[in-house]
């Protein structure tokens, strides 16, 4: 699962950690689903464009008319209806300097920040969709909501794809975000079919606990990432 993520390398070092011509974006402590956040996508793949956190595929009725799903399942990329025409056509990846998973503890539920050891940015797997008005043709979705109307601006959104963890992550969740280096990026972008990267693989992370004031989407500050006792 990944619900949560920090992206604050600075720009120069992330276009030159990921081959990028153009880098320029926000930082963010706290990067929270239904936000437009930086992506690369795999038509554009020297630079940073921007999507909204929450995959709205291209026959929905629009933004918050369903689930608007924040990660897929590496399980059924291809069979379930919302990714599959994304997974054949439309992959994106995610720079982050790490995500947030939360862990039972003795007191509590705990945030963990989870980062490279080596503080490098790194990518995750990601798919995208761009929604367009002209699909929208009632007044309510197709899942039973109010969505927008016809005079509604085209979307352009994402999704983080998850697999099962690998022996780090297993402490932390029952799922992790599929993590890709740098010189995986190509191959997940336009390779015909990279399913062996969607398998759960070693990859050199650390975690630590942190404050739960990441719990609120709207907290956005570097002491978010800063290790608690």
């Amino acid at each position: 699962m990944c619900g949560r993520y920090a992206l604050f390398s600075d720009p120069p070092v992330l276009a030159d950690e990921f081959g990028l011509a153009d880098a320029s974006y926000e930082r963010t402590y706290n990067a929270a689903p239904s936000e437009e956040l930086p992506v690369v996508l795999d038509d554009a793949p020297a630079s940073l464009s921007t999507a909204r956190w929450g995959l709205v595929p291209s026959w929905a009725d629009g933004p918050g008319s369903g689930p608007d799903p924040i990660n897929a399942r590496a399980e059924t990329l291809t069979e379930n209806r919302a990714f599959a025409d994304a997974y054949r056509e439309r992959r994106c990846v995610v720079p982050v300097d790490g995500f947030y998973e939360w862990v039972e503890t003795a007191d509590g539920t705990r945030p963990h920040f989870v980062s490279r050891t080596d503080d490098r940015p790194f990518l995750l797997a990601g798919l995208w969709e761009t929604w367009t008005p002209e699909h929208r043709q009632t007044g309510l979705g197709e899942f039973g909501g109010s969505g927008p109307g016809r005079d509604a601006e085209p979307v352009r959104s994402f999704t983080v794809v998850t697999t099962e963890p690998n022996d780090f992550l297993a402490d932390y969740h029952h799922r992790m975000a599929v993590v890709l280096d740098g010189d995986e990026r190509d191959r997940w972008l336009t390779g015909d079919d990279p399913r062996e990267l969607l398998e759960p693989r070693p990859f050199d992370l650390e975690a630590w606990p942190v404050s739960t004031a990441v719990d609120d989407p709207t907290t956005d500050r570097p002491a978010l990432v800063d290790p608690v006792a």
